[in-house]
């Protein structure tokens, strides 16, 4: 048996080992986000860790980029847990890690548990702690427990993927295709939005420049808002990569969670790069900004800042940076041309991304100097035009308001249309199927609210038409539904605005009659308030007109807007 069958053979009786003994340990299930740290540990693309950072390790990236041997390393990683697992642990307690479905993948055995100041580690990283400014802290305060955990990582198995298994590559099988292609100069191509004909001249530009290939690696794993869907986004990158000369560039997608954390991210990808076999680095000079999309023009971070931070550590980190400079089309020349080479009075074109969706959505031409048509198909798939896609009608009022009326006359338009399924979500018919258990307590009703959301998101996601008809009173619960659903398809908040007074003298159910005799308590409108929408797109008072205007009234805004022909 030779050394290398011998380690193999050690390696498999180890991995074996831990599998038995992990039985006994305290388990922590990992989310996806904590699931994409520990993939990039296993396989070394957060070299030199070989674990979760304990305090020491963890002030000195926070207050000087570096790991305590000096080894620039910008980012924390901790395993941050609550406090039900914090206390059930010690020093030297070895933990089993595994995945949403309990899947064993590593074993930690814990050399620390610290509680962090938060608001200092947001400062640090993102230049602020103020959630209201930033995105980054917000979520990072939102999302991440209180309590870190340090210590050594014994890894078992890869976190499951079954999609795209053919370009997720490790670091160890980068360089080795790096190698197989006689590559010696290789550029960095960090990617999470789509990508279109100018970012390929941009690209190609900073190659060139550096004299290597590209290395294009799109960011998979978590959702953000306005984010594309996971494997329409890897399909636009794969139709992308292909425009490309041959042998020029190489894409594999990396579970590398986003911060937007500008400058301090940038470096740390750059770091990560340079593990996966990488000798340059492009950097936007707006790279990892929150708003790098808002299309005021809005920044967080210095433009240059990111370029400046990455160059500044390029000779310890071992990677170049290289500019990804900003191009624009003109329209003279037929092509791209760097935005600072633009002769004056040239026609140039541009298309912002807010642009490109409402072209999407109602169903509008796209040219071909923005943008290739293999890449525009894929896009259909997420942003299909209006009158293809799902949307929800979401009525709220007090009870006898017409809801239900209006509900069920959609009803049957939309039936008659046949261009859809269609599910009618009546407040009693939820309340009877989907929420019997349920009080009408506050707490209660904001759940039996958002039920309804997420059965609407399923169906509008699908496709189809959900029109929901609860009372709703509370603007919290409305507002959380909106922002779940209209990442599906559309959203059409309808506010039946019929006084009270109108509402009582409808009273089939006797409700508001019971209520007033004090036979009924917590009835929506007169011992429990109803808070009006701040913004709905229709108001109708159906003390005004009669169910079948108010249904034409909904119909003509849902013509108006594409979603019906």
């Amino acid at each position: 048996m030779n050394d290398y069958s011998e380690n193999l053979l050690v390696h498999f009786r180890r991995v074996e080992s831990l599998k038995d003994e992990a039985v006994n340990y305290v388990s922590v299930d990992l989310n996806k986000r904590q699931l994409c740290d520990l993939e990039l540990i296993l396989n070394r693309a957060y070299y030199p860790l070989k674990g979760y950072m304990g305090r020491e390790e963890y002030e000195s990236v926070l207050d000087q980029m570096r790991l305590t041997d000096g080894t620039v390393f910008p980012m924390p990683v901790s395993l941050d847990v609550g406090e039900k697992v914090s206390a059930a642990i010690k020093v030297n307690d070895k933990i089993a890690l595994r995945d949403e479905e309990g899947f064993l993948l590593a074993v930690l055995t814990v050399s620390d548990i610290f509680k962090p100041d938060k608001k200092r580690e947001a400062f640090h990283i993102f230049g602020t702690d103020d959630p209201e400014t930033h995105p980054g802290v917000k979520q990072f305060l939102h999302s991440v427990k209180d309590l870190y955990l340090g210590g050594l990582i014994e890894g078992i198995h890869y976190p499951i993927h079954y999609d795209f298994k053919d370009i997720r590559f490790t670091p160890s099988e980068t360089h080795r295709k790096f190698s197989q292609n006689g590559w010696r100069n290789i550029i960095g191509f960090h990617v999470e939005g789509p990508l279109h004909c100018r970012e390929k001249e941009m690209s190609l530009l900073a190659a060139r420049e550096a004299g290597g290939a590209i290395f294009m690696q799109p960011t998979v794993g978590l959702k953000h808002p306005g984010d594309l869907d996971h494997y329409t986004a890897v399909r636009c990158h794969q139709a992308f990569a292909k425009k490309y000369p041959k042998n020029m560039i190489l894409m594999g997608i990396i579970p590398l969670r986003k911060r937007s954390a500008g400058p301090r991210e940038a470096l740390w990808q750059a770091v990560v790069r340079r593990n996966y076999g990488c000798t340059h680095f492009m950097v936007a000079e707006d790279h990892a900004d929150p708003f790098d999309t808002d299309p005021s023009g809005k920044r967080f971070y210095p433009l240059g800042a990111a370029q400046a931070l990455v160059q500044q550590y390029q000779n310890e980190t071992g990677i170049r940076m290289v500019p990804l400079k900003r191009m624009v089309y003109s329209e003279e020349r037929a092509q791209y041309i760097s935005e600072t080479d633009g002769a004056e009075g040239m026609t140039i074109k541009e298309m912002s991304r807010e642009e490109l969706k409402r072209r999407l959505e109602y169903d509008l031409d796209i040219p071909e100097w923005f943008s290739w048509p293999e890449v525009i198909n894929e896009l259909k798939h997420a942003h299909p035009p209006r009158y293809r896609q799902g949307f929800t009608i979401f009525m709220t009022g007090l009870s006898g308001a017409g809801k239900s009326t209006l509900a069920k006359i959609l009803l049957v338009k939309f039936l008659e249309m046949r261009h859809r399924p269609v599910t009618l979500l009546d407040g009693d018919i939820v309340r009877r199927n989907l929420s019997s258990e349920l009080t009408f307590s506050r707490e209660h009703r904001d759940l039996n609210i958002k039920r309804i959301g997420f059965v609407a998101s399923e169906i509008t996601k699908n496709g189809g038409i959900a029109i929901c008809a609860p009372i709703a009173p509370y603007e919290e619960s409305r507002r959380y539904n909106r922002e779940m659903i209209s990442k599906c398809g559309g959203y059409i908040e309808v506010y039946l605005s019929t006084s009270i007074s109108v509402c009582e003298q409808r009273d089939r159910k006797g409700i508001y009659a019971k209520a007033k005799a004090g036979k009924m308590k917590g009835v929506t409108g007169v011992d429990d308030p109803y808070v009006p929408p701040a913004n709905p797109e229709i108001i109708i008072d159906t003390s005004e007109v009669t169910p079948e205007e108010a249904a034409q009234e909904v119909l003509l805004y849902l013509e108006e807007q594409g979603y019906i022909r």
